[in-house]
């Protein structure tokens, strides 16, 4: 499919393709999130995650869940959603899962924690789907 591995520019078009397919009405509340996507995590970010292989985080969402947001919220950064390029292309090798569901899987699971879900709510809801 590939003849090198995916460029950044590719993680980001199967990305925003993904949160098109993400339906209404929660699609309406993704128009200000920042979609990134970088090559690792930094080690700050790992370090207050207590991560030490940077291969272990695919996807990070920065900022507060939708529930949480206020009126009086202002000069705050925009919500972000983190994509880790090799991470996600080391666990699309040692899966076999298609890219494109891998990245897709990634975003929605970001999306998720911008509505507030935590990681237990969203495997509850991966497993109760399968």
């Amino acid at each position: 499919m590939y003849g090198q591995a995916p460029s950044a520019t590719e993680i980001e078009r199967l990305a925003r393709a993904a949160l098109a397919r993400i339906p209404e009405p929660f699609a309406s509340h993704l128009a200000d999130v920042v979609l990134i996507v970088e090559e690792f995590a930094d080690d700050e970010t790992l370090d207050s995650l207590g991560i030490e292989d940077p291969f272990d985080l695919t996807g990070l969402y920065h900022g507060r869940p939708i529930g949480e947001k206020s009126a009086f919220d202002s000069g705050t950064l925009p919500d972000r959603i983190h994509l880790y390029r090799r991470p996600i292309l080391d666990e699309w090798v040692a899966t076999g899962v298609g890219l494109d569901a891998l990245v897709s899987h990634v975003v929605v699971h970001e999306v998720g924690h911008h509505f507030g879900l935590s990681d237990d709510d969203m495997h509850a809801l991966e497993d109760g789907a399968e």
